[in-house]
């Protein structure tokens, strides 16, 4: 007897073991069957592969880059593209090849702060909306409304305009035009997880309403988030090139993509590899996201059968 008592007594302390483990494996391997059903999708494949060398491009920028961006050679005007000059050079020039990935930075760096303040804001009051409703869910989806009703892009060119244009007006109004997505998206998600049973039994127990958002609701809208994240960041980067085109955003001689292709739009009949080349850098950069994001989006779908 005094043998089999510690076994049992081992094998309870076991099957009692924290189910944090156990949940923290099972996520683990949900998100390994994640990953590996985006990969399988070819398109999803290659727009992680676009991805991955966006962030490496504009991380090694300054090795790749054979030219400073923004130093003018006068004895190189507008030369077609050739062994020096991949993607020739502009009229004051410089390299456009160094230009264009110099200009992968602009495109990562706005992507990840104008997404990362949208989610901020859209996220927060798509969660508050969604979990008290009443009169503070109206009052917010009131306000995303009327802000609907107004054209995206006049919205953000008057933000951009009575800011000044510029990098950080450019910021501010990209942001305070994308949120709103997140926030219905994530009003809808909350609804329904608010009709789960754990909800009204944590509220029951007494658990805190932060505890209850971060550690039940919060999760369980994730999946949504990631990818709604992965679609809007080529949204973000086409407003950004676009306002920075029409003077609004990052102003010459920056090497941004929008930039360049305002300054090369004069010249499009007798050098047209000066907007060519940044157009295509945006073209492959948005076709990428969006394959990742479809990819995503089936791969974190459950409805979704081989």
């Amino acid at each position: 007897m005094s043998d089999t008592t510690p076994n049992t007594t081992d094998k309870s302390a076991r099957q009692r073991q924290p189910d944090d483990q156990r949940f923290d494996t099972g996520r683990y391997a949900r998100w390994t069957t994640v990953f590996r059903r985006t990969i399988r999708n070819r398109f999803a494949l290659f727009g992680l592969v676009v991805v991955v060398a966006l962030v490496v491009v504009a991380i090694a920028a300054p090795i790749i880059a054979p030219y400073d961006p923004a130093e003018p050679d006068y004895t190189a005007l507008k030369q077609p593209p050739s062994v020096d000059h991949p993607f020739g050079t502009d009229t004051y020039g410089r390299d456009v090849f160094s230009r264009v990935v110099f200009g992968s930075r602009y495109a990562v760096f706005l992507g990840v702060v104008i997404v990362g303040i949208e989610m901020l804001i859209g996220v927060t009051l798509g969660l508050v909306a969604g979990y008290y409703g009443g009169l503070t869910e109206s009052a917010i989806m009131r306000l995303v409304d009327i802000s609907l009703s107004i054209p995206a892009i006049v919205l953000a060119l008057a933000i951009a305009g009575m800011l000044g244009g510029g990098l950080f007006p450019l910021i501010i109004a990209v942001s305070l035009v994308g949120w709103r997505g997140f926030a219905r998206l994530v009003r809808g998600d909350v609804k329904s997880v608010m009709e789960e049973e754990y909800i009204g039994s944590a509220r029951a127990a007494g658990v805190s309403d932060l505890r209850i958002i971060a550690r039940y609701v919060l999760p369980n809208t994730a999946s949504s988030i990631i990818v709604y994240t992965t679609l809007t960041v080529p949204t973000v980067i086409l407003w950004s090139a676009g306002l920075s085109f029409l003077g609004m955003g990052v102003q010459p001689p920056k090497p941004e993509w929008g930039a360049i292709l305002a300054a090369g739009r004069g010249d499009i009949d007798s050098a047209w590899w000066i907007a060519t080349f940044p157009g295509l850098a945006i073209m492959l950069t948005v076709i990428g996201f969006n394959g990742l994001g479809d990819g995503l989006r089936d791969a974190l779908d459950p409805r979704q059968v081989r």
